[in-house]
């Protein structure tokens, strides 16, 4: 009997133990220990109230309630168009034509004396432009022939010519960009984003990511990570070929019934582990579990393209059924008119070192201008003629930009004409959510090497995004291990001359 009641009670303890949390081991220990508890709860407390998170906020998370911004929002919505692997804006609209006159000489070294690149070695030949430029619109904004359908935008975007960055490797760079830090653990902006504003749509997630080029980018999904806001407001990935989402539909012989009272069965038990331990994350799961419920609807309608008009079809040049940028821009449409807050579209295959065919700026390159053209062309006239241009920010561009002088890989002339990664100076552009129209802010130097005048950064960048959408990135802040962060961290200002 004794040894009975000795096995029940360590199967007891070990129930217990593997039922125990960090929290409830600091939670009910005495003395010291208790008090780091206290200390660490009061904490806990605190950063919760500065972050606005409590139990009836988290559990209706996805609601079509807004939060209210700093002050009146130029935009509802944004799109961000991330060409990942950075193009070469002396190829689209950084129009230079001394450099034309430099090409095939070597680089002078100026150019090379105390500067960091990804692969030039020894002294590599100046490179004029690939492309034919011309003027266009009312604005006279100078664009390539490798965009021929982008012409029709010259005076509905604002280009930044001198856009600087300090990170030279793809997966830093774009999680600068993105996150505001080169290194990981950061929240995305379309994150910051979804946490400030919340959702328009209840049935729809805040923040949808798209990924075209056959590849994800090279910073990988932390790129449209939450970091360390909870993970409520992490991008959800659809697809554009096959199911929009994976596992969105019901295994075989499960009814929408019996996943409803499965789901209701689940949250009730994290209802009651959130009243245990008020851990926010249990909310986050909460408000996901209802809201994939929810998506099994909505999701496959507003991701099905084929019911779309057969013009709006020719005006993309979607292709159904396919993985394409032309698919992805049409259903970047349809979000934001279905109340997404924003939508993040990566295409990759960008990074035109010249190595070979699908890298040279002759043939592979301008194979993937040929690919975005038209799509983005259409995405904007398609937003215009719809009224939802005005409320929906179009934000383009790389992660860094590209040499005025040739790759040398290893020292050795590259069998195609390519273009090493170059930090100091590259071309991003804006649109629509009260950006000025047909505007070009900045200017690099006679060869497209360093910015002249209007330097910004990603910082910048970022600050002006939250502008447009009411927020002072200065005041946009969540409370993380013991201080405030923001987006922008400790820089960025708003490019005011392109606000209108």
């Amino acid at each position: 009997m004794s040894r009975n009641n000795d096995r029940i009670y360590i199967e007891s303890v070990q129930k217990q133990l593997k039922q125990d949390t960090r929290r409830q081991f600091l939670k009910n220990c005495a003395l010291g220990l208790g008090g780091m508890a206290m200390g660490s709860l009061s904490s806990s407390c605190r950063q919760n109230q500065n972050s606005n998170f409590n139990a009836s906020l988290l559990s209706t998370i996805g609601n079509p309630v807004d939060k209210i911004a700093h002050f009146a929002p130029k935009a509802k919505s944004v799109i961000y168009l991330h060409m990942a692997g950075a193009p070469s804006q002396l190829e689209l609209f950084d129009y230079k034509p001394e450099l034309s006159k430099l090409d095939g000489l070597d680089c002078p070294p100026s150019l090379l004396e105390n500067k960091k690149f990804a692969f030039i070695r020894g002294v590599p030949k100046m490179l004029g432009s690939q492309a034919i430029f011309k003027q266009h619109g009312d604005s006279g904004a100078w664009i390539s022939d490798y965009l021929p359908m982008h012409t029709h935008l010259a005076d509905e975007v604002s280009f930044l010519k001198s856009v600087s960055t300090d990170q030279f490797n793809h997966a830093p760079a774009q999680l600068l960009l993105q996150t505001g830090s080169p290194r990981l653990g950061r929240p995305c902006i379309g994150s910051w984003v979804t946490y400030g504003l919340g959702t328009l749509n209840k049935d729809l997630p805040s923040f949808v990511v798209l990924v075209s080029g056959g590849s994800n980018p090279s910073a990988g999904k932390s790129a449209w990570g939450s970091g360390f806001l909870p993970s409520v407001y992490q991008g959800v990935q659809c697809r554009s070929e096959g199911d929009p989402i994976l596992f969105l539909e019901d295994p075989e012989g499960i009814s929408r019934d019996i996943r409803k009272n499965s789901i209701a069965a689940i949250n009730e038990i994290n209802r009651e582990e959130y009243d245990a331990y008020g851990d926010p994350e249990t909310l986050s799961r909460i408000s996901q579990y209802e809201m994939a419920y929810r998506m099994q609807i909505s999701v496959p309608e507003v991701m099905d393209i084929t019911t779309e008009p057969e013009y709006i079809h020719k005006m993309y040049g979607t292709q159904p059924g396919k993985e394409s940028f032309a698919n992805n821009a049409l259903l970047a449409r349809k979000l934001v008119e279905k109340g997404v807050r924003f939508v993040q579209l990566y295409d990759w295959g960008w990074d035109s070192h010249g190595t070979d065919e699908s890298t040279a700026l002759e043939i592979g390159f301008k194979k993937k201008c040929n690919q975005i053209d038209k799509p983005i062309t259409a995405l904007l006239l398609d937003l215009k003629q719809r009224g939802l241009l005005e409320e929906t920010l179009v934000v383009w561009g790389g992660e860094f930009g590209r040499t005025p002088m040739a790759e040398n890989r290893e020292g050795i002339k590259n069998a195609f004409r390519g273009r090493d990664h170059h930090i100091e100076a590259f071309t991003m552009w804006m649109a629509g959510g009260g950006i000025k129209r047909g505007i070009t802010h900045g200017e690099t130097d006679e060869i497209g090497y360093s910015p002249i005048s209007g330097k910004v950064t990603p910082f910048d960048i970022q600050a002006t995004i939250l502008n447009q959408l009411g927020f002072d990135h200065e005041q946009f802040t969540y409370q993380f291990q013991g201080r405030p962060y923001r987006l922008t961290d400790v820089e960025g200002k708003v490019i005011r001359d392109i606000v209108a």
